[in-house]
């Protein structure tokens, strides 16, 4: 039989772009990239790639993150697919845009400094080039929603944490204040937080109790049909 033959179909390009999110104890910072080729040469940028012949779409997604921050294993979800025919000025060019969630202590510095990027905190960041800033709302939506069924900021906490980081993280992602007596009540009542018998003794004489993630029991209680509802 004999194969179809595409020679006279269009050819686009087709990128991925990723909005990666962090965090540093205080406030939910978003990771930027100063473009150094035209167009829009010098302006703010999420950072992307184009897809390899002999890459798969999250493959390729990984690929750029670990180029930008050296980190594997990050966590990371496909959004949408962005196809107006003019949002890229060079090229007719497709985007897959994903988001990721990292702890900013972990990620490579020097990386970070060599590819032009810098972190801004998410209510500071600068306007994008393209269709950029969209993608970047987009993905704001979905992180609101995500953190509202399950505890998906873990990802973007260092392995022992405070109760009080813990809930500036959820402030931050939310966009609003949340009482601390039903925060904690809260998440104390899904069981999935191990307190450990340290301190963390830099906000206080008195210090405060650091805690783990229990991912095992987090994993057997979605498989169960749990709702993380905060």
């Amino acid at each position: 039989m004999a194969l179809a033959n595409y020679d006279n179909e269009d050819k686009v390009l087709l990128a991925v772009d990723c909005i990666i999110f962090g965090f540093d104890r205080e406030e939910l910072k978003i990771l930027l990239v100063k473009r150094n080729f035209e167009p829009e040469k010098g302006k703010w940028s999420l950072i992307g790639g184009f897809l390899k012949k002999e890459e798969n779409l999250d493959i390729a997604a990984v690929r750029v993150l670990h180029h930008l921050t050296g980190l594997h294993d990050i966590y990371m979800e496909q959004l949408y697919i962005y196809s107006k025919v003019d949002r890229d000025p060079a090229d007719r060019t497709l985007s897959v845009s994903y988001y990721a969630l990292i702890d900013i202590a972990k990620h490579d510095k020097e990386l970070i400094k060599q590819n032009s990027a810098q972190w801004f905190p998410l209510k500071d960041a600068p306007t994008l080039i393209f269709d950029h800033n969209e993608m970047v709302d987009r993905a704001i939506a979905r992180l609101k929603r995500r953190a509202l069924s399950k505890p998906i900021g873990f990802e973007l906490l260092p392995e022992k944490f405070t109760m009080r980081q813990l809930q500036k993280l959820y402030e931050a992602i939310l966009g609003k204040k949340l009482d601390k007596r039903n925060f904690i009540s809260k998440f104390n009542s899904f069981h999935i937080l191990i307190k450990l018998d340290e301190k963390d003794m830099s906000s206080s004489k008195k210090g405060a109790f650091l805690f783990k993630f229990d991912e095992e029991k987090y994993k057997r209680k979605v498989e169960d049909g749990f709702n993380f509802k905060i």
